[in-house]
């Protein structure tokens, strides 16, 4: 590769109908010029080429990261969901279970109220069927005192 250097140096042999070294030497450093800026301008176009490359492996790796980052967050979030569903499940059998209980206390009082509405009928059975023979046995005394006053009225006159 030609550098601007080996322009400004070049000598051209010397003929006798030749170019005007003056003009030759003036398009000479024209490129010169050129030159130089077009390798100022490739070295400058490389080190940002290398700069972008290193930002762009530096974002490739970011770029996993954030992927991980969000597959890490969508396991989460399925965790979670299916924490929710087990305890979502859990809190109903334990509902299920305290209705069950609720449901057997509220029988077994049941039960127990009518047994004891079953003992206080035969009781009031019982206290009926003692207070009528009371009063049975009450009005035959009545009976057989009254019949004894008669009789004893009956005879006295």
């Amino acid at each position: 590769m030609i550098t601007p250097l080996d322009v400004q140096n070049k000598e051209f042999s010397k003929s006798v109908n030749g170019y005007k070294k003056d003009e030759v030497d003036q398009y000479l450093d024209l490129i010169t010029v050129d030159l130089d800026k077009l390798y100022s301008e490739s070295a400058a176009l490389k080190a940002e080429n290398t700069r972008l490359k290193s930002e762009l492996q530096k974002y490739r790796g970011s770029e996993g990261a954030v992927l991980e980052t969000l597959e890490a967050a969508r396991a989460l979030m399925a965790d979670i969901s299916s924490s929710a569903e087990k305890r979502a499940e859990i809190l109903l059998k334990n509902a299920e279970l305290d209705a069950e209980i609720i449901m057997r206390e509220a029988r077994e009082s049941v039960e127990r109220l009518n047994e004891e509405t079953a003992a206080l009928k035969n009781r009031l059975t019982m206290f009926q069927t003692r207070y009528k023979n009371l009063l049975e046995a009450e009005l035959e005394k009545f009976d057989t005192l009254s019949a004894d006053i008669f009789e004893d009225l009956c005879i006295t006159l």
